[in-house]
């Protein structure tokens, strides 16, 4: 894709997206390419300044790519968060003796949350129970 930078005969400037050079052409003498602002078809390429990447501008977009990225991972995440929490039955302190019967078939199979000290969880592991720390996130900004 390239933009032009386009000047009718009324002297409106205007931009607009092409797959190439040709299709600008082909548009044009089509007479499909017109101007926003009046209409008018008699359209001609202005003058462009090219943009030159520069390092940072390079580096600004790939900050705010990963800003994009980790904002996207982030609400992922707290929704996935929240399903579980919504989705489990917290079962608080008595975690461990809960996710060991279920384990264990000594109770019904389903989804517990709540909270085990770090000796407990590291016992649970060891049996071989699936057990996995929800992480507390930080609030969603508006």
């Amino acid at each position: 894709m390239i933009r032009f930078n386009l000047i009718c005969d009324s002297k409106h400037n205007f931009e607009i997206w092409f797959s190439g050079s040709s299709d600008f052409e082909k548009q044009t003498s089509m007479g499909l390419v017109s101007c926003p602002h009046c209409g008018s078809v008699e359209v001609e390429k202005a003058l462009m300044t090219p943009s030159v990447s520069t390092s940072r501008k390079k580096e600004a977009s790939t900050r705010l790519a990963l800003n994009n990225a980790q904002q996207a991972a982030m609400d992922h995440l707290r929704g996935a968060v929240k399903a579980i929490k919504e989705n489990s039955e917290d079962v608080g302190e008595r975690f461990p003796e809960e996710a060991r019967k279920i384990h264990y078939g000594e109770s019904e199979e389903r989804g517990i949350i709540g909270q085990a000290k770090p000796e407990e969880v590291k016992a649970l592991v060891e049996e071989g129970v699936g057990i996995a720390p929800l992480p507390d996130l930080p609030e969603e900004k508006n």
